[in-house]
């Protein structure tokens, strides 16, 4: 389950970025990313007995009609309608920002709550559009992109496990039910695109990898040599690269998607810790995986320590670093959660606990830090480089995908 929204860590933000993180992350509901608002009744900020705060409009639309209860979309717990309160707190709150800056230049969701655009970043990227949210996406794992054409396809806990949506985020279909039969998926966690537009996801309620058209129809699953697939990337060849947490290996599949069978599944990686993110690079062909370390040699604490391995073509590896290593250089801690690479081949990794992206460069002469998202992210889950020097950014936070690009691109 996805952690309850929250806001990011302002310890290096500016006043005016606080402003803004608590104009997104406070004052409008999670749910339909709506501004909350006393003037219209179906926004009034209203608090479930479970403590999350959502627009009455929702807790309308989400409970029951006879029964008059309703489960929070955040911790699942089941809340009686009747015991609603509204949040005073949230609209003295607005009431006080309103007063003190009433031209301050905070971001603003497009009509439909989906889009988010406006305000300077603290980064070098900027938000230009967000969709998906509760309802439509539930506690989302994977995300990916379909070749040229910009459309982003996520793996999530709905009843249909996999949603496709437009470039500019609009839904077009969805497919995958939830199940174990022949086409259906137990519990996605990762999801890629192959060059001919097959979808490929990773099953680790039911230890498969499974392959389908883009509308959705089944072509195989594959369950041969896996104990808990994770990860998954496809390289520019078409082989299929996954990582198995529990084995501890990075497998190379290679699939006839016409005839929809399995040619060939090979280690070609062994002895990893814990693999989980996989991301191939289009332009040097290498694979990046992230890998989370769970033994003696990490520092005390809550912090996780997470480590990074890029492998050549031919699988030798490149170079590594991990999260105690990077602390050395740049006394910054990174809890690494996705990786990719950009059009240049430098790697970029998010950051989970800190609700950031980072580049990390071409690592060829060590890694050089550069932060490029600071702003609107609350728990990060899947990066993908995507179209017109842009990221798509997984948030489990929010339920929502997320698209940046350089502010001389931000529309």
């Amino acid at each position: 389950m996805a952690e309850n929204p929250g806001s990011p860590s302002h310890g290096s933000l500016s006043p005016e970025g606080i402003l803004r993180e608590i104009q997104v992350n406070l004052l409008e509901c999670k749910v339909c990313f709506e501004k909350f608002s006393t003037r219209q009744r179906e926004r009034r900020p209203q608090n479930l007995s479970c403590g999350h705060v959502l627009c009455l409009e929702c807790i309308t639309a989400l409970s029951h009609p006879l029964l008059r209860k309703l489960e929070c979309p955040f911790c699942r717990q089941l809340c009686n309608t009747d015991s609603t309160s509204h949040c005073q707190a949230l609209t003295d709150l607005q009431e006080l920002l309103l007063s003190r800056t009433p031209r301050s230049p905070v971001p603003h969701r497009a009509k439909g709550g989906l889009g988010l655009v406006g305000g300077p970043s603290c980064g070098a990227l900027q938000l230009c559009t967000a969709f998906g949210g509760w309802g439509t996406l539930i506690n989302p794992t994977g995300v990916a992109v379909f070749g040229s054409s910009g459309t982003v396809v996520v793996v999530h806990d709905g009843d249909k496990r996999v949603v496709v949506f437009s470039p500019q985020g609009r839904k077009l279909h969805s497919f995958g039910r939830r199940g174990q039969a022949p086409g259906e998926i137990c519990y996605p966690v990762d999801v890629a695109v192959t060059p001919s537009g097959h979808v490929v996801v990773t099953d680790a309620g039911d230890n498969a990898v499974k392959v389908f058209t883009s509308r959705g129809n089944h072509v195989l699953t594959t369950k041969e040599s896996f104990q808990l697939p994770w990860g998954v990337d496809v390289n520019s060849c078409g082989h299929i690269l996954v990582s198995d947490l529990q084995a501890g290996t990075l497998s190379q599949l290679t699939v006839d998607y016409t005839q929809g069978v399995t040619l060939e599944h090979q280690t070609v990686v062994p002895d990893l810790q814990h693999p989980k993110a996989v991301s191939c690079c289009k332009v040097t062909g290498h694979t990046a995986v992230v890998e989370h370390l769970h033994d003696d040699t990490q520092p005390r604490g809550n912090r996780h320590n997470t480590r990074l391995r890029v492998f050549a073509k031919d699988f030798q590896l490149l170079y590594q670093t991990d999260s105690f290593s990077l602390t050395l250089g740049s006394r910054v801690w990174l809890c690494m959660s996705a990786v990719t690479f950009d059009k240049e081949g430098d790697v970029i990794v998010t950051d989970s606990n800190k609700g950031m992206i980072w580049s990390l460069g071409n690592l060829q002469n060590g890694p050089t830090l550069t932060p490029l998202i600071r702003d609107h992210l609350i728990h990060p889950v899947g990066l993908v480089s995507a179209v017109s020097n842009t990221l798509l950014i997984l948030d489990s936070g929010d339920h929502a995908v997320k698209m940046y690009s350089a502010k001389s691109d931000a529309v």
